[in-house]
């Protein structure tokens, strides 16, 4: 399969026999009720040829003779085979779409189970309008396939065998004349088929994009809002919109012109037969109620060729759908699971290490750089002796330190000097490329990512609470109760605003929780965290939009619990750090100063800058301009 380029879409697939394999396994749970939806269709592909027989028979035999008995014997049992075939119409149509809708569930959770699954490096990748592509419009496509295709494909196909039997042993030179028009119909729908692929690909593309637009600038409201955006972007998302909806315009216009040909060539087809067939009559060699017969059975001949063609564009649609559903799902984690995860000595202390780690985003990241060819680092080779190349793109070189239990480390820095990510890769969001990150001196990429990160509380600065009410938001892990929950809250003081609101924990938030202040979110992030009781504690930028209130509630709660613990902090406030035990000092990606608040000062190096900034005002440091 393709690589899946996030920025393309890829070209329509023809029949892959492997895909199909793939796709048939879910139907494998309901292959019973497939089966019997088959029966129902063969049952109704029989009953299609009951109408001619006996039209047949009331015009050459209870016509001539007279006979109304038998011509009501045969209306009656024209009508009974007529109620049948909607009974089993029915009953074959409600299974189906049964089968089809709960197979594309059964896909939809395989899907969604697998995006959680997947490393965070594929969502920097991949746009989220395009992948709820994925798992609503490309699954939706598979569920016609399944409840309108793959099975009554079986009844057309058996249609088509039992009327042209019947045809040819009725009276196969009328039959070669019905025949006659098959070439033409071919012609049409392999005309069709290439022109209806191109159109169904374009409409496909152009719904990605439509979403991912949509799903930007939904997101984006207040900003766009904020600097007066909206004409423009309505402008941008008239162009999108209209792209898709000519796209489906020439869906329409090929469908619009292939149907009315289908129905001229059947038309050509009875005239040819009521102009062969009528000479034949008038000659006494034929029969009116084979005519008859054979002008219903042409009739119907046509329809199963139809809807094969339909189905064939259907197929066609459904391959470049599953290419796409399956090469998300045959993704696999960047992040990978250890076969054989360690365990961790017990009780945990949480000390964490960093050992010369190296780390770049978009690189091979989440594989190691030893044993690669391209920009291979020798051993003891540090970011002096490395060549120009090999520099480019890191975002962190040679990191080294060690954090504590009972200790808090703070990490400082411009923006883009690495302290978020020092943190993304302590989650194991992300895997460094050299040198290794331990906790209590096994090596995590050795743990279970869901065991690492059940130590680590984490407070972010990217604030995100889920649409539900307040406890929910704060019981997302499973090991931790109500009764918890409520007690981290009032330790950190979120529990004053929250009494407050109506409700009070039962108090629905609105997506991401907009319906609060930004300080208040912030509190409760937190009180999220603390109420893991976690052996790391993480805080990124974590009392950044709070007032100096509530920062001092939660400074004293910070520090009850940074007990025993192990506590990484990144700030840009220094005011809140300022009793931290170390000082981590980032620039370009490389620790440049690492002390105490007063060492550092007594430096006068980048620190000692970048405090007197704080303290003078927001002027422009020179270490950033370096």
């Amino acid at each position: 399969m393709a690589a899946d380029d996030p920025h393309l879409e890829p070209d329509e697939q023809h029949y892959d026999a492997e895909l199909m394999r793939r796709l048939l396994a879910y139907l494998r749970p309901y292959r019973w009720l497939a089966g019997l939806a088959v029966l129902l269709l063969l049952g109704t592909a029989a009953l299609t040829l009951v109408g001619p027989g006996l039209t047949q028979r009331a015009l050459d035999v209870a016509v001539p003779a007279r006979d109304t008995g038998l011509l009501m014997q045969l209306a009656l049992l024209l009508l009974g085979a007529l109620i049948l075939e909607f009974g089993l119409d029915y009953a074959q149509a409600y299974l189906t779409s049964w089968m089809g809708q709960r197979v594309m569930g059964d896909l939809r959770l395989q899907l969604f189970s697998h995006l959680q699954r997947l490393s965070i490096p594929y969502f920097d990748r991949h746009p989220v309008g395009r992948l709820m592509t994925r798992v609503t419009s490309d699954v939706e496509t598979l569920n016609e396939l399944f409840s309108s295709g793959v099975v009554t494909v079986f009844g057309d196909l058996f249609t088509l065998l039992a009327i042209v039997t019947m045809m040819l042993v009725v009276d196969w030179r009328l039959a070669l004349v019905a025949f006659a028009v098959v070439p033409l119909m071919v012609l049409a729908a392999h005309t069709f088929r290439r022109q209806v692929r191109t159109s169904f690909r374009d409409i496909r593309t152009r719904l990605a994009r439509l979403n991912a637009f949509l799903q930007e600038r939904i997101s984006g409201m207040r900003v766009i809002q904020l600097f007066g955006r909206e004409a423009s972007e309505a402008e941008a998302f008239a162009a999108i919109n209209r792209d898709h909806l000519q796209a489906h315009l020439r869906s329409i216009s090929i469908y619009a012109i292939f149907f009315p040909v289908v129905e001229f060539l059947t038309s050509v087809a009875l005239a040819l037969l009521l102009w062969y067939g009528g000479a034949r009559v008038l000659d006494q060699a034929l029969t009116v109620g084979v005519l008859a017969a054979f002008l219903q059975l042409t009739r119907r001949f046509f329809q199963p060729l139809q809807d094969l063609s339909e189905k064939y564009n259907l197929l066609q649609s459904a391959m470049a759908s599953s290419e796409r559903i399956f090469r998300l799902l045959d993704t696999p984690p960047t992040v990978r699971m250890p076969a054989h995860p360690a365990r961790l000595s017990s009780p945990v202390r949480g000390e964490v290490a960093f050992e010369d780690v190296w780390f770049r985003y978009g690189g091979s990241a989440a594989r190691p750089l030893w044993g690669s060819a391209e920009g291979q680092l020798a051993e003891g080779e540090g970011p002096g002796r490395m060549g120009r190349r090999a520099d480019e793109g890191w975002v962190l070189k040679g990191v080294s330190f060690t954090a504590r239990p009972g200790q808090t480390l703070a990490l400082v820095g411009h923006t883009g000097a690495g302290k978020s990510t020092i943190i993304s890769l302590l989650l194991r969001f992300y895997d460094p490329e050299r040198g290794r990150i331990t906790v209590d001196g096994v090596d995590i990429r050795d743990l279970d990512p869901a065991d690492l990160r059940g130590l680590i509380g984490f407070v972010q600065q990217d604030l995100f609470l889920f649409t539900g009410d307040i406890l929910r938001n704060l019981v997302l892990d499973a090991k931790v109760g109500p009764e918890v929950a409520r007690e981290a809250a009032g330790r950190v003081g979120a529990d004053r605003f929250i009494e407050r609101l109506p409700g009070s924990y039962g108090h629905v938030l609105g997506e991401r929780g907009r319906n609060l202040s930004v300080g208040e979110r912030q509190l409760l992030s937190f009180a999220r965290a603390l109420a893991r009781d976690p052996r790391i504690l993480v805080l990124d930028e974590a009392t950044s939009s709070v007032d100096a209130e509530a920062e001092l509630q939660i400074q004293r709660a910070v520090a009850e619990l940074m007990q025993g613990r192990t506590s990484l902090v990144v700030a840009h406030r220094l005011s809140t750090i300022l009793h931290a035990d170390e000082i981590l000092v980032l620039h370009h990606g490389e620790i440049r100063e690492r002390g105490t608040h007063r060492s550092l000062l007594a430096q006068g190096g980048l620190y000692e800058r970048l405090y007197r900034l704080q303290l003078r005002g927001p002027e422009r440091p020179e270490f950033l301009s370096a």
